[in-house]
């Protein structure tokens, strides 16, 4: 049977062109870290086999609802924003709704059906299983993004590299000459936050440095929570001469306590954050900070769930995108 009956899939582009699975995706979501001669070769097999033309009227007429728990911080704000200008891109439509309406009941999810959705994309930091079993049980493909604890469901997930990014704001630290660098961390239960305290913990393990309990807390994410475990540190007989603290929100808020105490940023205190959200740039002093590529998740969330929506296999249960260490004025040597 020829290419122009057969239906194609990426795994039949991949073997006539020798290469992944992997790299036949990248290409078709122009992605930069393919070469040009491969590409080229991608290219020209997608439009033999026709598998291109399909794919855009896939798209064309696909519904994917984006369901936001609680307000639109600068970190979800990022992240829709990406899903947004993906699915511009795609030509399919994205629907935000709100959390509060999700249900664990059957008849929620057969509602979504009814309403022309062909896959979920959340953005709840934890969903719970049985909202999960019923979406799959209504045959939407669910995309999570970025959740406190990877779903036992087989479900997809998106997220950064939260070890790295832990171990690299920790060994910036260690090299403007810190010793006592405390962690303010999210929830202790979630994933996220375990995987940022573990590349804390092995930078200072690796650089020899001792972590002292008092110096690891863990209340969340939020401005608050900086607030109120800041003053903890900074109350401390011996408080640390650096934060680095699990969210540009928390940060943050220990900066404010900080500053109540009398501490000067950078000069008494270095802070490093994580997320790189707008109010990182335009803080005073600039939050030296890790970068999540919020926008790409976004986008790379929508682009998996078109993939799931029409059917296709995808590689990894878990995808995870690079974090990149911003500098800025937060921080400074000893």
């Amino acid at each position: 049977m020829t290419s122009a009956t057969k239906p194609a899939t990426l795994a039949t582009v991949a073997a006539a062109a020798g290469v992944s699975v992997a790299t036949v995706s990248k290409v078709l979501n122009d992605r930069g870290d393919v070469a040009p001669a491969t590409r080229a070769l991608v290219r020209r097999l997608l439009a033999e086999h026709g598998y291109v033309q399909r794919q855009s009227r896939a798209k064309r007429g696909t519904t994917v609802e984006l369901q936001l728990d609680g307000r639109l911080c600068g970190h979800s704000a990022e992240i829709v924003m990406g899903a947004m200008q993906e699915a511009a891109t795609s030509g399919a439509a994205l629907v935000v709704t709100s959390a509060d309406h999700m249900s664990d009941g059957v008849s929620w999810a057969r509602g979504l059906v009814d309403s022309g959705r062909h896959a979920v994309i959340t953005l709840v930091a934890e969903p719970s299983q049985a909202q999960l079993d019923v979406l799959l049980q209504a045959n939407l493909p669910v995309v999570v993004i970025d959740p406190l604890n990877v779903p036992a469901s087989p479900v997809t997930s998106v997220g950064p590299t939260n070890f790295a990014g832990g171990m690299a704001a920790t060994q910036h630290l260690l090299s403007l000459g810190h010793r006592r660098i405390a962690y303010l961390g999210g929830p202790a239960h979630a994933a996220s936050n375990q995987a940022r305290m573990h590349g804390y913990r092995a930078a200072m393990e690796a650089a020899e440095v001792p972590v002292r309990p008092e110096y690891v807390r863990t209340p969340g994410y939020c401005f608050e929570d900086g607030v109120r475990e800041g003053a903890v540190l900074f109350d401390l007989p011996e408080p640390p001469t650096a934060v680095f603290a699990a969210s540009d929100e928390s940060a943050l808020g220990a900066i404010q306590v900080a500053r109540g105490k009398g501490l000067r940023i950078p000069e008494d205190i270095s802070v490093v954050g994580f997320d790189d959200t707008q109010i990182a740039a335009m803080h005073a002093p600039a939050l030296t900070t890790v970068r999540q590529p919020l926008r790409e998740m976004g986008a790379v969330a929508l682009r998996t769930a078109l993939r799931l929506a029409a059917g296709e296999r995808i590689d990894s249960r878990h995808l995870e995108l690079a974090t990149e260490l911003i500098v800025r004025d937060s921080t400074r040597a000893v």
